[in-house]
């Protein structure tokens, strides 16, 4: 009963998503979720090679004042995210 899906019950599953969401918003959820997936397989991958790094020296202590600082990478041509914050003044004169 529920074993196969086909091709009609996929076009009918995708017409209800677009129905749901729109068709304007579907490229930028797409978007959304492929650099969440490539963030957490970036971290994945770096938990493995730290994991890996401390199975190598085990005996080796740790020192003070060295850590390591991992940053994850923007998608090329990806600006949204490297955007400057700009704080708050305070307009109120007393």
């Amino acid at each position: 009963m529920f074993g196969r899906i086909g091709a009609p019950e996929i076009i009918l599953i995708l017409v209800v998503i677009i129905l749901l969401f729109g068709a304007k918003k579907l490229p930028d959820m797409a978007r959304s979720l492929g650099k969440s997936a490539r963030i957490l397989k970036s971290e994945a991958k770096a938990m493995k090679s730290e994991n890996k790094d401390d199975s190598a020296a085990p005996s080796a202590p740790p020192q003070e004042g060295t850590a390591t600082a991992r940053t994850i990478q923007a998608a090329p041509g990806d600006v949204t995210s490297s955007r400057p914050v700009t704080e708050p003044t305070d307009t109120t004169k007393r």
